[in-house]
């Protein structure tokens, strides 16, 4: 089963934490310092919080397809490869505390999806020294969008 990814930083974490517990009648799958996951079944949905800068409005972080294997994590960067689409893989990143193996693509406003799979789960939020996951060195702290191999 694969599911969609939508992925938020948020200035308020656990006001998040317990706004979509409610919301969708479940409590975090993952939940580190930081950071919490969401393996929503109903609707089919993987929500990621990461913890933002107080006082700032809720942004979305990136977009993404979790999918079960690297397999099918290949078999879509061919597919977006052969529709014309520019990837980037990142194979045994560490990410969102699990190791991952994706493919990024960026739509057409620059919004990043990645499709993934899960290979473990891991201690760290991310392998880059001294960057957030989701945000790395180059746009750690702004508003800019992530960009592929910037993690997550």
């Amino acid at each position: 089963m694969s599911r969609v990814q939508l992925a938020l930083r948020v200035p308020d974490l656990d006001a998040s934490i317990a706004f979509y517990s409610r919301l969708f009648g479940t409590e975090p799958a993952k939940l580190r310092d930081g950071y919490a996951n969401f393996a929503i079944a109903e609707p089919p949905l993987k929500l990621v919080l990461i913890e933002g800068t107080a006082g700032e409005a809720t942004r979305m972080d990136h977009l993404g397809v979790e999918v079960e294997t690297t397999e099918a994590v290949h078999a879509a960067t061919s597919r977006l490869s052969e529709a014309g689409l520019a990837t980037t893989e990142e194979n045994d990143t560490t990410c969102c505390y699990a190791l991952q193996d994706k493919v990024w693509v960026h739509g057409p406003g620059q919004e990043p999806w990645e499709v993934y799979a899960v290979k473990a789960d891991a201690d760290t939020l991310t392998k880059q020294p001294g960057s957030d996951c989701c945000a790395g060195p180059a746009n750690a702290g702004t508003k800019e969008p992530v960009v592929a191999g910037d993690c997550c």
